[in-house]
């Protein structure tokens, strides 16, 4: 399999799915900014929306959208229990939490990375963003992980959209559940292996 990233993007969370998974898989880095990789191959003939990530499996069908990859990977390898078994509640409860990182808080940061964003929008959507990371703050109370004691791609997701309040400025200190679930999930072998592969650490 092959997956096509850009350091530090939403596409880090399948790239830490897949080394939890142990499956094999290729790396392909692709700027955000250019639209190229590093061959100078025009990323739209990839994946024409022009985002990260896209996976490639072994037929050489391609796969888009962080909350399906994701889930493509983990049900390869269920013995690994990344995610629960589909028809299950706990599936729906996992695709839950995938539907709320991807809509209530990825793509609220959004603006706050585009240089002609105005300051006033910004401070709403930082304030936005705060009340949301606060709720789920509340609901890893008592809980190692999103889902209980089990890590799924649903941890990986928002280990992965929460690193992005340091560079935009959005205080954490006043989440203590939030900030013990980062260091938890950060602490594991294969986050620090897909951090150190992206060059983020």
């Amino acid at each position: 399999m092959k997956l096509y990233y850009s350091p530090g993007a939403c596409s880090l969370s399948p790239h830490i799915a897949l080394r939890e998974s142990g499956l094999a898989f290729e790396l392909v880095r692709t700027s955000t900014k250019t639209h190229q990789l590093e061959d100078g191959t025009d990323f739209y003939t990839i994946n024409p929306k022009g985002s990260v990530p896209v996976l490639e499996i072994a037929n050489g069908e391609r796969l888009t959208e962080g909350p399906a990859i994701v889930q493509y990977i983990a049900d390869q390898v269920p013995q690994k229990q990344l995610a629960p078994a589909n028809g299950t509640m706990a599936r729906y409860r996992l695709q839950e939490w995938l539907n709320f990182i991807t809509s209530e808080l990825h793509k609220s940061f959004s603006p706050l990375f585009k240089p002609g964003t105005l300051p006033e929008t910004k401070e709403q959507f930082k304030a936005q963003i705060t009340k949301r990371l606060q709720w789920v703050d509340s609901q890893l109370a008592g809980k190692a992980f999103l889902l209980g004691d089990t890590f799924s791609v649903a941890d990986a997701y928002l280990y992965t959209v929460v690193n992005w309040t340091k560079p935009v400025g959005i205080p954490t200190d006043e989440l203590p559940d939030l900030l013990a679930f980062m260091a938890r999930v950060g602490a594991r072998p294969a986050v620090v292996e897909a951090l150190k592969a992206e060059g983020l650490v």
